[in-house]
C-alpha cells in the first residue's frame, strides 16, 4: 500500500509475510457456513494471514515499528512452517530496507503482545547462534502485564509464547515496560485493550484532527469487525466484546481509519453506516 498520511505522522503498513491459522479458531463462535463466505479455508481448514507490521514516521523524525512479525529464526524448523504454512518469500527486513531503513534506525519496537507471530522478530540469531535483539538501538514497549504473563505462561498461553522472542530484552536492557495508556510522544500512544491477552495494546495516532487505530489481535482483520466475531485465541473474549464496543462507536463517530494487522486483502479501512448496517470500506 501507499503510505497513509494521519496528520503530521506517516504509516506505512509493512509485512513480514503470510502464514495460516486454524478458521475455527480465528472466529469462535461464528459457523463456518458464516466465515468461509470472506475468508474461504484451505483442505486443512486453515485461513490465510498477513504478518502484518507498521512503521510509523513521527514529526519529530522517530521511525516506530510496531509488531516485528516471525524473523528467520523459524524459517530452518519445517515443522514449524509446515505447520502455520509460514510464507516468507516477502519480509519485514525487505521491507524497511525498500524505505531506506537498516534495524539500527528504529527508535521504538510497540509490541501489541508478545505471541510469536508478533513479537518473533524482535530478536534475531547473532553470530554465536543465540538471539540477540533485532533493532539494537530501539526501546521496546511492552505493557507491563503481558511482560509478567509471558514469564509465567500456562498450558492456554504457553505455544503462542515463545522466550527467545522476548527474553535477549531484559538481558539488553532494552525493555520499556508502561501500564495502561501510554504516550510516546504527542500524538502517538498505546491503549491497553485486553481481550486477546491481559495486556494487549494498540496503537491510537492522532494528529492534527485525523485519528488511526492500529488494533493488533483486538481486530486482526475486517472480518472481525462484528462485535460476535471474536476469536476463540482470545483468553478474555468478553473483555475483546467491551473493548471492541467502545472503539467502533467512538471509530465511527470521529472518522477514524482503521488498520488490520492480519488482513490478507484490506488492511485499512474506515467505517460507514449504509442501510441501517455499520461497514468498513477500504481506504
Amino acid at each position: 500500500m501507499e503510505p497513509l498520511r494521519i496528520g503530521q505522522f506517516t504509516a506505512h503498513l509493512l509485512s513480514d509475510g503470510r502464514f495460516k491459522l486454524d478458521g475455527g479458531a480465528m472466529f469462535g463462535v461464528v459457523p463456518r457456513t458464516l466465515w468461509q463466505r470472506t475468508d474461504p479455508p484451505d483442505a486443512e481448514n486453515r485461513v490465510a494471514l498477513e504478518l502484518g507490521c507498521l512503521l510509523i514516521r513521527t514529526p519529530r523524525g522517530k521511525n516506530v515499528l510496531v509488531d516485528t512479525g516471525l524473523s528467520s529464526k523459524y524459517d530452518a524448523n519445517p515443522k514449524f512452517t509446515r505447520l502455520y504454512a509460514v510464507d516468507r518469500k516477502s519480509t519485514l527486513r525487505d521491507a524497511l530496507k525498500g524505505l531506506g531503513l537498516e534495524p539500527s534506525d528504529i527508535h521504538y519496537v510497540i509490541n501489541t503482545h508478545l505471541h510469536f507471530d508478533h513479537a518473533g522478530g524482535n530478536t534475531e540469531l547473532g553470530a554465536d547462534g543465540r538471539p540477540a535483539p533485532q533493532f539494537p538501538q530501539a526501546r521496546y514497549v511492552i505493557q507491563k502485564e503481558e511482560w509478567e504473563d509471558a514469564q509465567s505462561p500456562h498450558e492456554r498461553n504457553r505455544a503462542s509464547y515463545l522466550p527467545e522472542n522476548y527474553a535477549p530484552l531484559d538481558d539488553a536492557k532494552a525493555l520499556e515496560l508502561v501500564t495502561g495508556e501510554y504516550e510516546l510522544e504527542p500524538g502517538l500512544k498505546v491503549l491497553k485493550s485486553g481481550g486477546h491477552t491481559r495486556g494487549h495494546q494498540c496503537v491510537m495516532i492522532d494528529s492534527e484532527g485525523q485519528r488511526a487505530i492500529y488494533f493488533g489481535d483486538l481486530i486482526p482483520t475486517m472480518s472481525h469487525v462484528p462485535l460476535p466475531w471474536i476469536m476463540a485465541y482470545d483468553l478474555f473474549p468478553v473483555h475483546t466484546l467491551e473493548a471492541k464496543r467502545g472503539l467502533l462507536a467512538r471509530a465511527l463517530k470521529e472518522d477514524w481509519t482503521l488498520l488490520f494487522q492480519h488482513d490478507p486483502r484490506q488492511r485499512a479501512g474506515k467505517l460507514v453506516e449504509r442501510d441501517g448496517k455499520t461497514v468498513v470500506v477500504p481506504v
